[in-house]
């Protein structure tokens, strides 16, 4: 048996394979780069070794490097995770040639499969059905133009030896097909060191399904079920569940029997996904297999009950699969969120910093039965680097069916506190809470269709609204009479703190009267606004002033929001809705009614940087015109690209900077004539 394992790879994917390899007995070492000094799988893991500079380019994607490190702890097995070096098949025949085992498939599998040209080509030469395109290397931007224009726009223009969004543009014009064939060239030579590119058409409307499958090195191959990762966002898988809402049997069958079909092809051995696209008659197209773990694995880990990551390293060892295909089943259903350093506000730009908060929901089984799982490779206090992928955690819920399961990952995601650096969760309780996904009803492109603009927050709800407004007053009362009665006041001279409060949220006004002194609590609440009658509800919560996380129960239903004291009242984060909720004394309300609205400041002839990060290329030149749409310059964080363009047509007065320049959020890039 494997003793000593050592992890190629950072992140929660390296604390998720630490975990599994202790609990079999085997040491585990962690290798780490200078921004990975203080992270948590360096102190999760038996030991740790220092490979190099911060840049992925300068350590984890360095073989040298990693050969090294293997040797001086004397591990005699790696596990690459995802990215990196996984599906690079030098660095598993290096392994092989040292006498160390790669916890993955072997080297013909590694180039037949997980080469996306490569794994096309077999595809169709098996028969299986394959997305059409142009599978030949693409030398330069003219020439992905006119094969863009042969297969017929959109397209998709991919990395060949791409993965996780990573060199992926999707093209409507020649245009977006000239500057998306650099952009992936650049993505894939800084993620995966091979930076060719194809191209393929792009199908619109479908579902993303993907079958796990499961072999080892004795000819046996298995499928674990299917994974719908429908909702992505620049092609970045967001929110993963398994089974798929969409599929019956009959397709899963027949897809899981194409998957084993063409795995045995190449003598697949060890855990690996093939990735389907499946349109609304639920036929299926081959797209790319992952010859690696997956990101959104411990979703099939929910619901058939089998460790991928022990199964990799059995495999591995040499040893057969323990079941046959008979002996799988899918129990329940499963939920996967992303949460990312990303802000949804801003489009979803990359957020750096230092994770002041971090207290994810408590892992475990609920009184419902549903079970919540979080993989993390971060903890509270930790940072979070421009270098490498913004995830911060997976959370999974499981459930005995669909309902049970969201009805989970909506309050875990309530209770998810996170704070000092922007993050998606207010947008995925956002795509929770709405019905198309609720029913099920989703493609690849539900983001794009159901925020065209962007994400400015959900609609508030107005029955949620009053609830907030009940528990908000009653925080309020708390925190003035906790005020009122502050030590050394003198007897009988305590502040006066009325027990009626005006409440606004938004255009609407509400008012709060709180009956009772402590524990269970009536707050009767009015909307001034509406002839509706007062609501009457019983208040419960344990809230104190300073808490960043109120937890109530509202007629002994539970509501619990994020909130931040400010100006007259709180900043409330509930359910992808972010508002302000003031509360003040009648006679304030009547008064801040008359105040002047502060006007924000004019930015309008200034292209500022949207994040940070580092100044790929500067596209234009002072004095230049530029019109609508036109690109500006070319910023780089977290291993993506992004083109900043021109919001109106204008001419050029000043560029602030240049390729290579290190910026922070709102720096100035350049100036435009007024």
């Amino acid at each position: 048996m494997i003793k000593k394992v050592l992890i190629a790879n950072r992140g929660e994917i390296a604390c998720r394979v630490i975990k599994t390899a202790q609990r079999l007995g085997i040491k585990t070492v962690a290798v780490y780069s200078d921004a990975d000094r203080h992270a948590l799988h360096v102190s999760m893991a038996d030991e740790a070794i220092h490979i190099g500079p911060s840049a992925a380019s300068e350590s984890y994607l360095v073989m040298d490097k990693i050969m090294d490190a293997i040797k001086s702890s004397g591990a005699d097995a790696v596990h690459p995770g995802y990215g990196f070096l996984s599906e690079n098949p030098e660095f598993a025949k290096r392994l092989n040639k040292a006498g160390v085992t790669f916890i993955g498939p072997n080297p013909h599998a590694i180039v037949s499969m997980g080469d996306k040209i490569t794994s096309k080509k077999l595809a169709q030469e098996a028969g299986v059905s394959c997305v059409p395109g142009h599978m030949d290397l693409i030398e330069d931007a003219d020439e992905a133009v006119k094969i863009a224009k042969k297969v017929g726009y959109p397209v998709m223009i991919k990395a060949s030896a791409g993965g996780g969004g990573k060199g992926m543009r999707i093209a409507y014009n020649d245009t977006e097909a000239r500057e998306g064939f650099q952009s992936s060239k650049n993505e894939a030579a800084n993620s995966f060191g091979d930076d060719r590119i194809f191209i393929e058409k792009f199908v619109e409307q479908p579902r993303h399904i993907e079958i796990q499958v499961l072999g080892d090195k004795h000819g046996n191959v298995i499928y674990l079920g299917e994974r719908e990762c429908s909702i992505q966002r620049r092609n970045q898988k967001v929110i993963e569940e398994a089974p798929s809402p969409f599929l019956d049997e009959k397709t899963r069958a027949a897809m899981g029997a194409e998957s084993v079909a063409l795995a045995k092809a190449v003598q697949y051995d060890s855990a690996g996904t093939v990735e389907f696209i499946v349109d609304k008659d639920k036929n299926f197209y081959f797209l790319e297999m992952n010859t690696r773990l997956q990101v959104e694995h411990p979703v099939t880990e929910l619901i058939t009950g089998v460790d991928l990551v022990e199964q990799m390293i059995r495999s591995a060892n040499g040893d057969k699969l323990s079941m046959t295909q008979d002996d799988v089943t899918l129990n329940g259903w499963a939920i996967e969120s992303r949460i990312y350093a990303e802000d949804p506000y801003r489009n979803f730009l990359p957020s750096i910093g230092r994770l002041v908060r971090y207290r994810p929901p408590a892992e475990g089984t609920l009184s419902s039965g549903a079970i919540i799982r979080n993989d993390t490779g971060v903890y509270e206090g930790g940072e979070i680097s421009m270098f490498y992928d913004p995830m911060i955690a997976k959370l999974c819920t499981w459930g005995e069916d669909r309902g049970v399961a969201l009805t989970a990952m909506k309050d875990a995601l309530d209770v998810f506190e996170l704070d000092g650096i922007g993050h998606n969760i207010p947008f995925l309780q956002a795509v929770y809470d709405h019905d198309r996904f609720e029913r099920g009803d989703i493609t690849t492109a539900f983001i794009a269709e159901e925020y065209p603009e962007g994400f400015s927050g959900a609609m508030v709800n107005s029955g949620h609204t009053r609830k907030i407004a009940a528990v908000c007053g009653l925080m309020h009362d708390i925190s003035e009479n906790r005020s009122a009665q502050i030590s050394g006041a003198l007897p009988n001279h305590e502040r006066y703190v009325p027990n009626k409060w005006a409440i606004t949220i938004g255009e609407t006004d509400y008012t709060a009267e709180i009956k009772g002194e402590r524990g269970l609590r009536t707050v009767i609440v009015d909307d001034i606004n509406e002839s509706k009658a007062a609501l009457e509800m019983e208040v419960l919560t344990s809230w104190k002033p300073g808490m960043p996380m109120v937890l109530a129960y509202v007629d002994n239903k539970p509501l619990n929001f994020r909130a931040k004291r400010c100006a007259e009242g709180y900043h409330v984060w509930h359910r992808g809705c972010v508002f302000k909720v003031c509360v003040r004394t009648p006679r304030g309300a009547e008064l801040a009614k008359l105040m002047p609205v502060k006007e924000a400041p004019d930015t309008s002839n200034l292209l500022l940087c949207p994040m940070p990060g580092v100044i790929v290329s500067v596209l234009v030149n002072k004095g230049d015109e530029v019109q609508d749409g036109q690109a500006l310059a070319v910023v780089e964080a977290m291993k993506m690209e992004n083109t900043l363009r021109a919001e109106t047509k204008g001419i050029i007065a000043k560029i602030n900077c240049q390729a290579g320049d290190n910026l922070a959020v709102d720096d100035v890039i350049m100036e435009f004539e007024t």
